[in-house]
């Protein structure tokens, strides 16, 4: 790995590194903060971010805010890039198929599923490379926004035990039934069926779960997408009708856009602590 970035931040680092990724055959960046306490060496949870569509890592580490109560809690936070990206990577000209909108899934058609590896990358590469380079302990936690708002939800339910905790920013809950989620799904795993339900966090609730983990969600009702692409109340239904547990929190006047995360990203690492804290 080749660290291309590093920055003091509120007694800890923040560091951008890069690698040549196995599961997406390309080089991959990923940001990590370490906390005072892993400056130290002492080992720390990690909480992973999934960004939303057209974002890279930079997004999250630049305008959320996150710094400060990552080194307050003591957690390593880790955000990935939200895709393969690379002259031999497929792309497509619309900002919502390709490169920036890998919807982390692993792809099944062609011209996506030599590269097209998000899951695989961020459920078990990335969190290898972190433990093996980083003082991570095994207590991990996801969060996301947007597409990495599906992510951090889809991933938490489809890999029991992995995750001690989730949480979400204007999720497309329910991307089987949606216009961003139809259209990726179509491209990247095919005909509708099996498939798509696997990676919906609507149907996934529905189905049967072998681990419960209370999911936060936090939703703008001035953004842009909450009656085309987001529909919280999917999930809400969802959650109601298997009583699965489910904050749902939703805030006037607030926007898709990073204000709205910074306004609200320290009760999610409050979320997140509950569950996390002194398991490292």
């Amino acid at each position: 790995m080749q660290r291309i970035e590093q920055h003091a931040s509120f007694g800890g680092r923040q560091e951008v590194w890069k690698h040549a990724s196995a599961s997406l055959q390309c080089d991959m960046k990923f940001a990590v903060y370490l906390p005072p306490a892993a400056l130290r060496g002492e080992a720390c949870p990690v909480l992973y971010w999934l960004s939303g569509l057209t974002c890279t890592e930079q997004n999250f580490i630049t305008k959320a805010g996150a710094q400060a109560h990552a080194a307050r809690h003591g957690f390593i936070v880790v955000a990935p890039d939200t895709s393969p990206r690379g002259s031999a990577v497929p792309d497509d000209p619309a900002y919502d198929l390709g490169q920036g909108a890998g919807f982390y899934l692993d792809a099944l058609q062609a011209p996506w599923a030599t590269h097209f590896r998000m899951e695989s990358y961020v459920v078990h590469e990335l969190p290898a490379l972190v433990q093996q380079h980083f003082p991570a302990s095994d207590a991990r936690g996801v969060f996301g926004h947007s597409m990495g708002g599906h992510g951090a939800l889809t991933l938490a339910l489809r890999h029991p035990g992995r995750y001690l905790s989730v949480s979400a920013f204007s999720p497309i809950v329910a991307p089987s039934q949606l216009p961003w989620g139809r259209k990726a799904f179509a491209a990247y795993l095919g005909d509708v069926g099996a498939a798509w339900a696997a990676h919906d966090a609507v149907e996934l609730v529905r189905g049967p779960l072998s681990q419960r983990l209370h999911l936060l969600v936090d939703q703008g009702e001035a953004d842009e997408f909450i009656d085309t692409q987001l529909q919280p109340e999917r999930l809400r239904e969802a959650c109601a009708a298997r009583g699965h547990p489910l904050t749902l929190r939703m805030h006037g006047g607030h926007d898709h856009s990073y204000y709205f995360i910074a306004s609200f990203i320290a009760d999610h690492f409050e979320h997140h602590a509950q569950a996390l804290s002194g398991r490292a």
